[in-house]
């Protein structure tokens, strides 16, 4: 997974360009699948140095490049994009992808100053966000559609074009963890829960996961559920080799992220206002970072605790050297991969 922080490297003190940083990123997506990875997840910001605005464009240039690797989002900004639009967008991706795109879809109301920069009031944002996953749900069935809503025009008898390859249930999640409307929409539509990157302790998001499974059982799919997460990873050939190149990137990232909070959300909420500190953040937070067995461990650990069927890996923040991250990204499918595969959680 990458956000597309754009920072200087602390240790070279090197600033990529923007044009860099998504080149790197379709690299980075390639080398992933040669290295054993399942997918891709990309981030989605406007007007901020969370650089990637267009993921199903760039996820576009991946998918020719690739074979298996899944294609999805971190996350999709479903209140405030058209719900049309993005099931058109990602459906097209799907269809030349054949059937590897995954729709993570955000509320995304932390980041205020986007709902500002898109005309949309924020209070507004737990309403258009159902609407609209609502409606991409009933669209990405690939039928004539005869709906009404809130926040677009009515949509009569037309159907989404391309049909998409996969079913809602393969494609759809929902990215969110700290509202329980998000959490019941997606046991409603019978998507697949991810929970966010944050800087708070993992154990914030067990009662979450518990309302997921018990809203799912009330309305009787048929296939299981899901859950993901996102956590701040590095891998090294040892403990202390990792944590010397990894700890000056994440405490330049949570310095930058600091500074950011304050631009996008003036009432930041306390567990993202913590003060960096290295040692709580990789044993208690969500940071995972030393030896290969020692990630592998703690995956595992954290597999188990929120029963989770999907991780994803956000290596390259901080403006991390791209070789020392190719590096990581080999290691982590060299060793942690197999290791996750064959372990019992």
């Amino acid at each position: 997974m990458s956000l597309g922080d754009l920072i200087t490297d602390p240790l070279t003190g090197h600033r990529p360009t923007a044009q860099q940083r998504h080149r790197a990123f379709v690299d980075m997506a390639v080398r992933g699948e040669h290295a054993g990875f399942n997918g891709v997840n990309m981030g989605e910001h406007h007007g901020i140095e969370y650089i990637y605005s267009a993921p199903p464009v760039v996820l576009a240039a991946i998918a020719e490049r690739t074979s298996r690797l899944r294609l999805g989002t971190a996350v999709t900004l479903l209140a405030n994009l058209d719900a049309l639009r993005v099931a058109e967008d990602y459906a097209t991706l799907d269809v030349l992808s054949d059937g590897r795109v995954d729709i993570v879809g955000g509320r995304g109301n932390f980041f205020a100053s986007t709902y500002a920069l898109f005309g949309h009031p924020l209070e507004e944002s737990k309403d258009r966000f159902a609407e609209n996953a609502g409606l991409l749900d009933e669209l990405w069935k690939g039928k004539p559609v005869h709906w009404s809503g809130k926040f677009r025009a009515p949509i009569s008898g037309e159907s989404l074009q391309p049909p998409p390859v996969q079913d809602a249930k393969d494609a759809m999640w929902i990215g969110g963890g700290s509202s329980p409307e998000s959490v019941d929409l997606a046991a409603r539509l019978g998507w697949k829960l991810m929970l966010p990157s944050a800087f708070g302790r993992p154990a914030f998001f067990e009662p979450i996961v518990d309302r997921y499974f018990e809203q799912w059982a009330t309305h009787g799919h048929l296939h299981a559920p899901e859950v993901g997460a996102a956590w701040h990873v590095f891998v090294g050939p040892d403990s202390q080799v990792a944590r010397t190149r990894w700890e000056p990137r994440y405490r330049a990232y949570h310095e930058w992220m600091q500074q950011l909070l304050k631009h996008v959300n003036p009432a930041i909420p306390a567990h993202q206002a913590r003060p960096f500190d290295f040692e709580w953040l990789t044993t208690e937070g969500p940071a995972i970072v030393g030896s290969p067995d020692e990630v592998t461990e703690r995956i595992a650990a954290l597999s188990a605790q929120l029963r989770l069927t999907t991780h994803l890996v956000y290596m390259d923040m901080g403006g991390m050297a791209t070789g020392e991250l190719f590096d990581a990204i080999d290691l982590f499918g060299d060793k942690v991969i197999p290791a996750l595969a064959g372990a019992t959680v």
